[in-house]
């Protein structure tokens, strides 16, 4: 196994009466991409910013190989370079110009910082951009240099807070795959909301709510935790609040335990190993019910459906 290194042990920060993170601890292992995931409000934020050494937690630590973060020498924070998910750029300053700036504030000598900017650049598809001014950049264009800021003093671990946020899809994927080749050479934690991309791309993932850890495990033996099998998901047609959606309901039971009746989406979603072999009993169960179906989708087990299943279907603000 890859050594440790970044641990949180016990974190907790509370505003007042409210708790936005609470006795948090766990690992992540050199080289992995780790998935930190939660709704909104789930403490993230804060939970990353105690991990970056820019908050102070009331209670625990953090430890970059093995050295304290908070109240530490700056070497050690220096360790973890940080893409925030508000894109923070210069608009007056070229693309190289501050990558340079960024990287003398590490202690890095100009003409290094410009050398690991320009390799920066290239490797995002940025090199053409290398001279002009950033106001001149789009969003997907931005949210790239936002992330070679991060990496331009070539830190052990980066965090990605929303790294595809806004992204059209050729730079989703050319980001995405620049994060797939950091991975290895550096440590990298990626907090998303984006379930595929962090199927995708994660090693181990952790989910969060209210400020605790929920699970932590790798994306198969999340899925797995949900339920064997494939995915059934059935839309009624416009049937779903009577009682003979319930009715149907309550017979589908019978022949699988794993069904939800979603009132509000109109559908009936049923998990179970080999699920197609009990296609012909569920669609006898809806017609002795009186129920027509407007579709039918078979798919497998996802890490959304443990996202949802773990976190509730309740809207967060």
């Amino acid at each position: 196994m890859s050594p440790v290194v970044l641990q949180m042990e016990g974190l907790t920060k509370r505003y007042g009466a409210v708790v936005a993170v609470k006795n948090l601890s766990l690992a992540v292992n050199e080289g992995e991409v780790f998935g930190f995931l939660g709704p909104n409000g789930a403490g993230k934020t804060t939970s990353i910013n105690m991990l970056c050494g820019l908050l102070k937690p009331d209670a625990g630590c953090v430890l970059i190989h093995g050295q304290p973060i908070a109240d530490g020498d700056a070497s050690v924070r220096a360790r973890v370079g940080v893409c925030p998910q508000n894109i923070v750029v210069w608009e007056r300053l070229t693309c190289l110009e501050q990558l340079q700036f960024i990287g003398e504030m590490y202690s890095l000598p100009g003409r290094l910082a410009r050398e690991r900017g320009a390799q920066l650049l290239e490797q995002l598809d940025l090199c053409a951009k290398q001279d002009k001014q950033a106001r001149t950049l789009s969003g997907g264009m931005r949210r790239r240099l936002s992330l070679a800021l991060a990496l331009v003093h070539d830190p052990s671990i980066a965090v990605l807070d929303e790294p595809e946020a806004g992204l059209d899809p050729q730079s989703r994927i050319r980001v995405r795959d620049f994060i797939r080749s950091l991975a290895r050479r550096k440590t990298i934690i990626l907090t998303t909301h984006n379930m595929d991309e962090a199927e995708r791309v994660a090693d181990r993932i952790a989910i969060i709510d209210r400020g605790e850890l929920l699970v932590l495990d790798t994306p198969e033996a999340l899925k797995r935790g949900v339920g064997e099998g494939d995915v059934l998901e059935i839309a009624l047609n416009g049937q779903s609040g009577g009682d003979k959606a319930q009715q149907a309901y309550q017979a589908l039971r019978e022949v699988t335990p794993q069904v939800a009746l979603d009132a509000a989406q109109g559908t009936l979603t049923v998990r179970a190993l080999n699920v197609v072999n009990l296609l012909p009993s569920i669609m006898e169960v809806l017609a002795r019910s009186g129920l027509q179906c407007n579709e039918v989708r078979l798919r497998a087990n996802s890490l959304e459906d443990v996202f949802i299943q773990l976190t509730g279907r309740r809207l967060r603000e």
